[in-house]
């Protein structure tokens, strides 16, 4: 498979000694385009090699705001906490501030745009209320298209905080109601895992954080973020595949859930690009979706 400098560099260091300027440039470019320049610099960091001055410049700056903004999320997560401890007991974490709060060795390289939570959509009008109380607003959107995200979108019009600026997504379900797969969302509430740090937030367990990263990717239109979510859904593979029972629990929730078909592709294209370790019979029994 064709692969960017980017990716090459990620998964071998060592290529970087070959690199011309020119090429830095590039690398550095793909790197910030992809939201995978703090992992640069810490897979680089990791394996004793420095970038010339130019590039290391830039990767010191994401490193210093990955940093800042990891920083930033975990007082967010706080917040969204106070503002909806009475509106729902169920309020789940999603991607990027579910990998934070959960402290997951993804985290540390992630830049953060917003924050991305999940609610029963019964509990969708308490939650918004409490939200619009705490400071958060929905922002300017025609009619025609607040229409559309409040009844076929997985999720109310973004919302943003008025005096802080934070951006925040809540989503009653992971696919928009248009989608041809048919999602069991009560089913996502099963098997939360409580974040301590954060009394009344959860964050998915292991198998569903993989499930959502794959169902995330697969049934986007938008790519932009599409190298970086392998490489999420590789770090995914890589902390938890080896835990006892994690493989038959992940195939077993994938057809609990109806996510068969997008974790095929991810675990597929995961593994042809980034070398995922995924069990042959996992593979095939997925295949078969």
């Amino acid at each position: 498979m064709s692969t960017s400098l980017l990716a090459r560099v990620l998964l071998q260091p060592s290529l970087s000694a070959t690199l011309s300027l020119a090429d830095w440039d590039l690398l550095v470019r793909q790197a910030r385009r992809a939201n995978l320049i703090a992992r640069l610099h810490d897979v680089l960091a990791a394996a004793g090699i420095n970038a010339p001055a130019p590039a290391q410049s830039h990767l010191t700056a994401a490193r210093r705001i990955a940093d800042a903004q990891r920083q930033r999320m975990r007082w967010e997560l706080g917040r969204i906490a106070e503002a909806l401890h009475a509106a729902t007991p169920h309020c789940v974490v999603l991607k990027g501030g579910a990998y934070l709060a959960l402290d997951l060795p993804l985290a540390r390289s992630r830049l953060y745009g917003d924050l991305d939570i999940l609610v029963p959509r019964s509990a969708l009008a308490e939650v918004e209320s409490a939200l619009l109380i705490h400071g958060w607003i929905v922002e300017a959107l025609s009619a025609y298209d607040e229409q559309y995200y409040r009844r076929w979108m997985h999720e109310l019009p973004p919302m943003r905080h008025r005096s802080r600026g934070t951006a925040l997504d809540v989503h009653h379900t992971l696919l928009p109601l248009t989608s041809r797969t048919a999602l069991d969302t009560p089913a996502l509430f099963e098997t939360l895992q409580p974040l301590p740090g954060w009394p009344g937030l959860s964050a998915l367990a292991p198998p569903d954080l993989l499930l959502h990263s794959a169902t995330h990717l697969f049934h986007e239109g938008e790519f932009a973020n599409g190298l970086r979510d392998l490489f999420d859904l590789d770090a995914l593979v890589r902390h938890h595949g080896r835990d006892a029972g994690y493989w038959e629990r992940t195939v077993e929730r994938a057809g609990r859930l109806g996510l068969r078909r997008p974790l095929h592709y991810a675990l597929r294209h995961s593994e042809r690009a980034l070398g995922t370790p995924v069990p042959p019979e996992v593979q095939r029994e997925l295949a078969r979706a």
